[in-house]
């Protein structure tokens, strides 16, 4: 692990929001880390300490879902927390669209434009979570409490669970 740069979109973000200490804590790794798995393994943290920007589609307006990374989204659930008749992935040309940033490197806020957000609870269950700096080389760590305020995001419960 090194220290790394992240995205610039991203950087000026951290300093519009007042964050700009978190560049120094911005990791970065020779080898992409665009799957949670590769994330963690390259952290040496627990899965689920990874937090996930996934981008959504209901009813064809993007919305996005902060995810940790041992959890699958239940897109029934998604669609059931936003009244929406329709929920589906959305394809890597709206997520570079909405966000900014390609798949694999989507950070939880500093996007370019607002969408609403939305997080699951079990983003809390850790002291500190690990998110995408703009790019699939990059993370910083976080307070889930401070990522979900600086998302914007709205407290859910959309994994999967388990039978």
């Amino acid at each position: 692990m090194t220290t790394a740069a992240a995205h610039p979109r991203f950087a000026a973000a951290l300093e519009e929001l007042g964050l700009g200490e978190l560049h120094t804590r911005i990791r970065g790794f020779p080898e992409a880390t665009r799957t949670a798995v590769e994330a963690a393994a390259a952290i040496g943290c627990e899965l689920s300490q990874i937090c996930k920007s996934l981008i959504f589609a209901a009813d064809g307006v993007p919305v996005l879902v902060l995810m940790d990374g041992a959890s699958r989204v239940d897109v029934e659930r998604v669609r059931q927390e936003l009244g929406a008749e329709k929920v589906t992935r959305a394809k890597a040309d709206v997520v570079r669209e909405t966000t900014g940033y390609a798949i694999g490197g989507v950070p939880p806020f500093g996007h370019l434009t607002r969408t609403r957000v939305l997080a699951d609870r079990s983003l809390l269950e850790h002291d500190v979570v690990w998110a995408a700096a703009g790019n699939p080389h990059a993370v910083f760590p976080m307070e889930p409490k401070a990522l979900v305020a600086y998302a914007g995001a709205t407290l859910v419960d959309v994994r999967e669970q388990t039978p």
